[in-house]
């Protein structure tokens, strides 16, 4: 049975945050993103995370794009890691780990404008094995795992959310020829993760509860929406992990909340915008309003 996200479900899961509260209480993100030529999706993804709410995001991205990316993300550090042809290369591993050794970061988002050039497919199964932290797969590590991975290669201990779009989520399980609803949840099932269906009617499930959202439109048509999608929902789980254990459970609902905030992002600009002319940089502007507007429905 399917149900719709409303701001009564969301509504225990955006907390006050106490007056004696500081960075660490609401999660250190490390997002893992760009190359040459999609630096963009690292500064969305970043920016998101950041205006979601998490307490500290480092982006680490390929070493000849990170004067770019920097400059961009001032809230934001930066961690540039080895390329091959303007993309983060295999051995990029080795020091992404050594460095969280000393970070002690607690969640990653792995994807966003990484392509799928020379070995950055091999370096997206081999940070998530070996990493072993809680994930945001989204973008070109869905479509890494794709062409390299596949269930087995995961942890089967760490909790996931993918975020494909339908194109994305056919690949992952390949002749599958069922409805949307269907497709997430196989893909739930294969991967032990909390899969974010993005589209029309945005499906959110971990295999046994289907949440389908209202909100969103035409206006998230455009390039970089994911991008931010994929941001905000790692924004919300670092602070909902802090608080209360990264999980499959933590990941489903801060999903719903993402996607929920998100298509009302969307659905403010284009009152203002039309639906045709809002940018993806755009949304987070709305975002405020957003977290508004679902508190007085409640």
């Amino acid at each position: 049975m399917t149900k719709k996200i409303t701001p009564e479900f969301l509504k225990k899961l955006v907390k006050k945050r106490p007056s004696d509260c500081h960075k660490g209480n609401f999660g250190r993100v490390l997002i893992i993103a760009g190359s040459k030529g999609m630096t963009g999706a690292a500064v969305l993804s970043a920016k998101a995370c950041l205006k979601a709410g998490a307490g500290l995001v480092t982006a680490a991205c390929p070493e000849s794009q990170q004067p770019i990316i920097a400059a961009s993300l001032p809230e934001a550090m930066t961690l540039p890691v080895i390329e091959k042809h303007g993309s983060i290369a295999l051995k990029a591993v080795n020091k992404i780990i050594s460095w969280n050794k000393a970070k002690n970061y607690e969640l990653c988002l792995v994807g966003p404008g990484l392509s799928v050039n020379s070995e950055t497919p091999d370096f997206v199964i081999e940070i998530i094995r070996k990493l072993r932290l809680p994930a945001v797969i989204d973008a070109d590590a869905l479509n890494s795992l794709a062409l390299r991975g596949n269930a087995k290669k995961l942890p089967k201990d760490t909790p996931f959310i993918f975020t494909p779009h339908p194109g994305e989520a056919k690949r992952l399980v390949k002749k599958f020829s069922g409805s949307k609803i269907d497709l997430a949840r196989r893909i739930s099932k294969t991967f032990n993760a909390v899969v974010v269906l993005k589209g029309h009617g945005t499906v959110v499930t971990d295999s046994k509860e289907i949440f389908i959202n209202p909100t969103g439109g035409p206006c998230l048509a455009k390039g970089g929406s994911g991008d931010i999608l994929a941001g905000i929902i790692a924004g919300l789980w670092a602070q909902a992990g802090v608080s209360n254990g990264f999980s499959l459970k933590t990941a489903f609902e801060s999903a719903c909340l993402g996607v929920y905030l998100h298509g009302l992002c969307g659905d403010l600009a284009a009152r203002k915008f039309t639906e045709r002319c809002v940018l993806a940089g755009e949304l987070l502007d709305f975002l405020p309003s957003a977290y508004r507007k679902t508190n007085s429905q409640i």
